[in-house]
């Protein structure tokens, strides 16, 4: 490269956007997180350049002096860009050439190599500098003003280029070195030498950086302010911009920006309430990306006048947040990628981690109660009590009304032909299955289960809770730790939490891994359960305290289940042996699959429209304090239609071992399908078995076909769950019931699956029976009576 082709005097270096907490990307095909898609050229004209979103081509547009300008290369895909004075560069798609331009845009390709790959690009006013994904040797290579020799290999993870020098930090100790200018650049390498350092951005005389434990430490000049940091505690902020006397940096919490030095000409309010995915500075003005809709908003002091009129943010088409590559994202997926990559691969959002050091609490004003409050506290609790009592006369009436009309009252109720079993009796011999009960003992039954059985109406609360900031969150779950940690999800992990007023929580943090296929998938799981748990309140669901949802986080906070899941229970290592656990007896099962019935009953006929769970396997059957089972986890719920006949094709989705096979086979989505799960879930209560194990001979084994063969050949007692002991002579009857009523709703054809109705009136028969027997649980440790 010539002398006449960068014509620089003095200049400040377009910054780019580096992850807090993570070097750049290593990839073989693009840059990945660590190029920038716009980039401030200046000189001779204010130049905005990015590169296209959503289109087939990732080419480059540019604005200058009020105007847009014709594409450059339009049949060109780009990574990324960067800009100086009078200077402009592109890494091309891929990662394998560099193309830069002057100020009459004329190109000209100034690297080339099909192994040594760019990873990171930046530019400053004599230097153009970038790293590559070689690391047997030197990987920076800067065509200006050479990175200063050394005998050792010099392999960074982030370069910067400023004012007459440049710095990087080494990947081999987190150290900062600088090269260049001698005095400016040795100054700055020596106040940076006891730092331990994340990344390092360099403006004019003076360069920041953020270390290892979060803080933002900056060196240098500081005759404008821009080494004073307005507030410094640890993560709270993700990413910096440096021009020649001012800095900026973006606020992990809200994405929003915030600037100080140039002698305080940066304290103006343009960009107040605005997120922005990264930012970049020119010389004296400051340019960034916003998170809403993509667009590009420039500001500061040096922004010309001539422009404010038509306000800060630019006509530019929507800009690629990243660039699009075509490898698996290491930590986040921006939304819509595969439409702002029209396909071509993903983007690939910056590595980030919650906040390490817990903020100090600021000291809560004690709360006052006058008369007035009190007053309307009065009032609040008088009109509860009305409103209680009109809506249980009312419940009382509807309840007569649906007896008489019904004729439940009178023993008219039957249990679903399909699954009415034939109920073994001490001997071993076996009553018809055509013999129903006495009709005496059936009224006696069923009067009582139904005026105790909670049949609660379609919900008209469509309040999403309350809802957090993550900081607090992170706090509540001791930042998410390992030792936190009671189980997963679908599409997130789930922690035990105490928020600040002493509540138990469980937050459900989504997956910001690899293990999250697409951003799409988390963000319907998230919305899904929002949608349907905040009109949803039933005894017999986990209900929602709230939610957060900053930037890429999307965390759901319910109450806690104190006795965790029904898996555990039955399969956990600490149990496995175990004959002493409460669950360990026939009526607290029969008494658990009654509760998680009752709770999908609840989804399936009272939920307006109905609702299939998708997802129903004995780690989402949660236990309260009391052991009450509720269904949890609605990630992959969706609205059913008001008839199992009005069924429309559905991708198949849920679990291994307790997905309905006609649904798997034939993409057919009904209620039968969550049938058919609860069939394995009462499977594995008979038999203490997983929904798939390995036989005697190490070959893997669903429960329904260990189990069914011997349901139907009537030999039960072979496959009962050990821990528990035989069934006692009335349990033995219940059992039985439960057996056969699973029997019937692993059918491989939904039709011939009974409803949740019947299964309900099934089990309370099977729990009724269980009454009169001496199981291990008294009736004084357990309540299961249902109100």
């Amino acid at each position: 490269m010539t002398t006449a082709f960068i014509s620089v005097t003095a200049a400040a270096t377009v910054i780019i956007l580096i992850a807090v907490v993570s070097p750049p990307l290593r990839s073989a095909h693009a840059l990945g997180g660590s190029g920038s898609t716009l980039a401030v050229v200046y000189g001779s004209g204010t130049t905005i350049c990015s590169i296209v979103a959503s289109q087939p081509i990732q080419r480059v547009q540019c604005w200058r002096d009020g105007q847009l300008l014709p594409p450059i290369l339009p049949t060109t895909s780009f990574d990324a860009v960067a800009g100086g004075r009078d200077t402009f560069c592109g890494v091309r798609s891929g990662g394998f050439s560099l193309l830069c331009w002057n100020a009459t845009f004329s190109p000209k390709r100034i690297y080339g190599s099909t192994t040594a790959l760019l990873t990171y690009l930046t530019i400053g006013d004599t230097q153009i500098c970038a790293l590559t994904n070689v690391t047997e040797t030197a990987n920076g290579v800067c065509w200006r003003g050479n990175i200063v020799s050394s005998s050792e290999n010099l392999q960074f993870d982030v370069i910067s280029s400023g004012l007459g020098f440049s710095c990087g930090v080494l990947k081999s100790n987190n150290r900062v070195l600088c090269w260049g200018s001698d005095y400016i650049s040795s100054s700055i390498q020596s106040q940076f030498a006891n730092s331990s350092m994340v990344n390092i951005q360099v403006g004019g005389r003076h360069a920041c950086g953020i270390n290892d434990s979060g803080f933002v430490i900056c060196k240098g000049n500081n005759d404008s302010g821009q080494l004073n940091v307005p507030s410094n505690s640890a993560y709270q902020y993700r990413g910096l911009a440096l021009g020649a006397n001012h800095s900026c940096a973006i606020r992990r919490l809200n994405r929003t920006v915030i600037c100080w030095g140039g002698n305080s000409e940066y304290s103006s309010n343009i960009t107040d309430g605005i997120s922005f995915e990264f930012i970049v500075a020119g010389l004296n003005f400051t340019c960034g990306l916003t998170t809403s809709n993509f667009s590009v908003i420039c500001w500061g002091a040096g922004w010309p006048n001539q422009f404010h009129s038509s306000g800060v943010e630019l006509p530019l088409l929507k800009t690629l947040p990243g660039p699009c590559v075509d490898t698996s994202c290491p930590c986040n997926v921006y939304p819509e990628s595969q439409i702002l990559c029209s396909g071509n691969g993903n983007i690939c959002r910056p590595c980030d981690i919650p906040v390490l050091i817990p903020p100090v609490p600021s000291p809560e004003p004690p709360v006052i109660v006058t008369r007035s409050s009190r007053s309307k506290g009065i009032a609040t609790g008088l009109l509860i009590i009305v409103i209680v009592g009109s809506v249980g006369g009312i419940g009382g009436i509807c309840t007569v009304i649906y007896c008489l009309w019904t004729g439940v009252c009178f023993g008219k109720k039957k249990i679903h032909n399909s699954v009415q079993p034939t109920i073994g009796v001490a001997n071993g011999a076996q009553q018809s299955s055509s013999s129903p009960p006495s009709r005496s003992s059936t009224l006696r039954r069923q009067a009582s289960i139904f005026m105790r059985r909670q049949r609660s109406g379609p919900s008209k609360h469509t309040d999403r809770g309350e809802e957090f900031l993550f900081s607090d969150l992170a706090t509540a779950t001791n930042y998410f730790s390992s030792e936190n940690k009671i189980g997963e999800g679908s599409f997130g992990v789930v922690y035990r939490g105490k928020l600040h007023d002493g509540h138990e929580v469980a937050v459900k943090r989504s997956e910001t891994g690899p293990k999250t296929k697409k951003f799409q998938e988390k963000e319907s799981a998230f919305e899904s359960e929002i949608a349907f748990l905040s009109r949803l309140h039933h005894k017999h669901l986990v209900r929602l305290v709230g939610y957060c949802d900053e930037w890429d986080e999307r965390l759901l906070v319910y109450e806690f289940m104190k006795n965790g899941a029904l898996h555990y229970h039955l399969h956990g290592k600490n149990n496995i042996e175990k004959s002493s656990s409460i669950v360990n007896s026939w009526k607290m099962r029969i008494k658990i699959a009654l509760d998680a019935s009752r709770g999908i009953e609840y989804l399936h006929n009272y939920a307006v429209p109905p609702i299939i769970h998708r997802d129903i396997k004995s780690s989402n059957i949660l236990l309260d304090s009391n052991w009450t089972a509720r269904v949890s986890d609605f990630g992959l719920s969706l609205m059913g239609p008001e008839n199992d006949r009005d069924f429309k094709p559905i991708k198949a989705a849920g679990t291994v071992g307790y997905i309905d096979p006609e649904y798997y086979g034939l993409n057919v989505l009904t209620t039968k399908s969550d049938v058919y799960g609860l069939g394995v879930v009462l499977l594995e209560l008979l038999t203490g078995k997983r929904a798939i194990f390995k036989n005697e001979e190490g070959s893997p084994i669903s429960v329904v076909d260990y189990a069914v063969p011997v349901i139907i050949a009537g030999e039960l007692a072979k496959i009962l769950d050990s821990r528990v002991g035989p069934p006692e002579i009335n349990e033995s009857e219940a059992v039985e019931l439960v057996a056969y009523t699973a029997m019937h709703c692993v059918h491989l054809e939904g039709k011939d699956r009974p409803n949740m109705t019947d299964i309900v009136v099934n089990l309370e028969r099977a729990l009724a029976l269980c009454d009169d027997s001496h199981g291990s649980i008294s009736s004084g440790q357990i309540s299961i009576v249902s109100d």
